[in-house]
């Protein structure tokens, strides 16, 4: 339903280090970046994805008041635990470690983490075990 979504960054070298980081963990890397001269404006964005289809966007345009969420599909419980590390390195504020969510479904394993903007950043895995 969704093809793609993007998030204003109040610092897009800060925030692209820290995705640069982070998305691997989840098989996915930046795929495409545009300047503004490219956008024929102000905006400048890194779009991350798999197989070079760009699908989650950060870019310039100032922080957000407000926290959004985002959740991204991780293929293992291995890799929620990898994004959580990677992100809690890069700098990441801890805001839920990895485990099962029983409110949500029997199998629901995620992990929450605060971005350099505040935005709850999110790996969830739906398989069993």
């Amino acid at each position: 339903m969704i093809d793609h979504m993007g998030l204003s960054v109040a610092d897009l070298a800060v925030s692209r280090a820290f995705y640069d980081r982070v998305m691997p963990t989840l098989g996915a890397a930046c795929v495409m970046a545009v300047s503004a001269e490219e956008t024929g404006g102000t905006y400048e964005g890194a779009g991350y994805g798999v197989k070079g289809k760009p699908s989650f966007w950060i870019g310039t345009g100032g922080a957000l008041s407000g926290r959004l969420h985002v959740a991204f599909t991780a293929a293992s419980r291995a890799a929620v635990d990898a994004f959580y590390a990677e992100a809690m390195a890069a700098g990441a504020r801890d805001n839920g470690a990895p485990g099962i969510r029983p409110h949500y479904h029997p199998n629901y394993y995620g992990a929450f983490v605060l971005d350099p903007d505040g935005h709850n950043i999110e790996a969830v895995c739906h398989q069993p075990e």
